[in-house]
C-alpha cells in the first residue's frame, strides 16, 4: 500500500495495539538497525529502559537486548513490558515523523491488555513514564502469582458459551477454597480465555460438563502467564495497589484522541477524567475482545493498523471471524449480498444489529512494523 493511500484512509482507519505475549521482539531489531528509523527507536528504548530501572533498581538495556535478539520471558516480564510500550510508541512516532501520518487523524484506537495502556499514551492521555509506572511496579507480584496458574481456552461446539453459567461455575469452584479460577478474555461467542490456580481449570471443566448445555473442550497452554484480568490478582491486592499508585500519575485528564475503545467495557468509555477508574478495573476485569471487535465492525472501519512487535491475538481474532464468514457465504448469493450491504451505512442502520459482523472479510489489515520496513526508502527521502 502506498503512503498516500494510507494517509487518505485515516477517516475510516483504526489502530490496534498488541499486549504482552511469550514472544515480544518481532521485527524490532530491523527497525533499530535501519539508518533512518534507528535514532527514534533507540531514544524510545532508552527512555523506557530508564523508567524500568528507576522502578526496579535493576540495570536495563533494551537496545542491547534487541541488538542481541534476546527474547523476553517471564523472568524478564518487567523488561518485556518496557520493550512493548517503547516499540509501540516508537512505531507511532515513525509514522508521524517520516510519513506525516498522525494517530489522532484516525477514527479510533483500541488495545488488548497492555496495549490499552499504550493506546492511552499514544492518544495523549498518559506519558510513557505514567504508562510504565504501574505495570512495572506490580510486575514482580504478577510474575510470582503466575507460578501455579494455567491459562486455557474454553471452546464450545454448536451452542454459544453461556458467560453466566461459566461465571457461576467459577464462583462454585472458588468457594471450595482450593484455588481461584476466572475468565481473562471473551474472545468470541464460543471461546474464552480462562486462568486458574492449581487444578481449578479441570474442576471447572468438569462442572461445566454437568451444568452447561452443549459440548465444551478445554485446551491448556504450557506457558506461564501473569494472571491479569482475573480475580487471582486479588491475592496480592494488586488492583487496589494499582489504584493507589495511580493517584500520583501526572496525566489522565484528557479525552483520548482519537477515541479509545476500552476492553474493560467494550465501548468508547474514556472521557477527560476517568482513565484511573477504568485502569483500576482493567487489572482484574476480563478483556471484552469480542465486544470491541463488534464495535469496530459496526463503526464502519475499513482499515486496521496493527501496532507493536508481531501483533497476534487481535489480527488472529479478526482472521477467524473472516474465515467463518467466508465459509458461510461462499456458496450463498444472498449472504454475499448481505456482506456487501453492511458496507453501506444507510442500509446497515435498518438491518439486524449483529449483521455488522459480516463486514469482517471487507476489512484491510496492515501490520505496522512490516509497513514501515516496506516503505523505508520513502522515509529516507523525507
Amino acid at each position: 500500500m502506498k503512503v498516500s493511500t494510507l494517509a487518505d484512509q485515516m477517516a475510516d482507519l483504526a489502530y490496534a495495539f498488541r499486549g504482552y505475549n511469550t514472544t515480544n521482539l518481532g521485527r524490532s531489531s530491523e527497525l533499530l538497525k535501519h539508518p533512518t528509523y534507528g535514532p527514534v527507536v533507540t531514544e524510545k528504548l532508552r527512555q523506557a529502559g530508564r523508567c524500568c530501572k528507576a522502578i526496579t533498581g535493576k540495570p536495563v538495556d533494551l537496545v542491547k537486548r534487541l541488538e542481541q535478539q534476546q527474547e523476553t520471558d517471564l523472568s524478564s516480564y518487567d523488561e518485556a513490558v518496557a520493550l512493548i510500550v517503547a516499540m509501540e510508541l516508537a512505531q507511532i512516532e515513525l509514522l508521524e515523523v517520516f510519513f506525516d501520518i498522525r494517530l489522532q487523524a484516525g477514527r479510533l484506537c483500541f488495545g488488548y491488555s497492555l496495549g490499552e495502556i499504550v493506546a492511552l499514551a499514544a492518544s495523549g492521555v498518559l506519558s510513557m513514564e505514567d504508562a510504565l509506572s504501574v505495570p512495572i511496579s506490580l510486575a514482580e507480584d504478577c510474575v510470582a502469582l503466575a507460578e501455579d496458574v494455567t491459562l486455557g481456552i474454553l471452546l464450545s461446539r454448536g451452542a454459544p458459551l453461556s458467560n453466566e453459567d461459566i461465571l457461576r461455575g467459577c464462583l462454585k469452584i472458588n468457594a471450595e477454597g482450593n484455588g481461584i479460577v476466572g475468565p481473562s478474555a471473551f474472545l468470541s461467542p464460543n471461546s474464552m480465555l480462562l486462568m486458574g490456580q492449581r487444578d481449578t481449570l479441570d474442576r471447572l471443566h468438569g462442572w461445566l460438563k454437568e451444568n452447561h448445555p452443549g459440548q465444551t473442550s478445554l485446551r491448556k497452554n504450557k506457558q506461564k502467564w501473569p494472571p491479569l484480568h482475573t480475580p487471582i490478582v486479588w491475592e496480592r491486592q494488586i488492583p487496589n495497589r494499582a489504584a493507589h499508585l495511580m493517584h500520583t500519575l501526572s496525566g489522565g485528564f484528557s479525552t483520548p484522541q482519537p477515541p479509545l475503545l476500552s476492553m474493560v467495557t467494550g465501548k468508547m468509555s474514556y472521557h477527560d477524567h476517568n482513565a484511573r477508574e477504568l485502569l483500576h478495573q482493567w487489572v482484574d476485569h476480563p478483556q471484552r475482545l469480542w465486544d470491541v471487535v463488534y464495535e469496530v465492525l459496526s463503526s464502519g472501519i475499513e482499515t486496521i493498523v496493527h501496532v507493536g512487535p508481531k501483533p497476534n491475538i487481535i489480527p488472529s481474532t479478526f482472521q477467524r471471524l473472516r474465515d467463518n464468514v467466508e465459509s458461510q457465504t461462499e456458496n450463498s448469493i444472498g449472504m454475499r449480498a448481505l456482506s456487501a450491504a453492511v458496507s453501506r451505512p444507510w442500509l446497515q442502520s435498518i438491518l439486524p444489529e449483529r449483521l455488522s459482523l459480516l463486514r469482517a472479510p471487507l476489512i484491510e489489515h496492515i501490520v505496522l512494523e512490516d509497513w514501515l520496513l516496506e516503505h523505508a526508502d520513502e522515509a529516507s527521502d523525507t
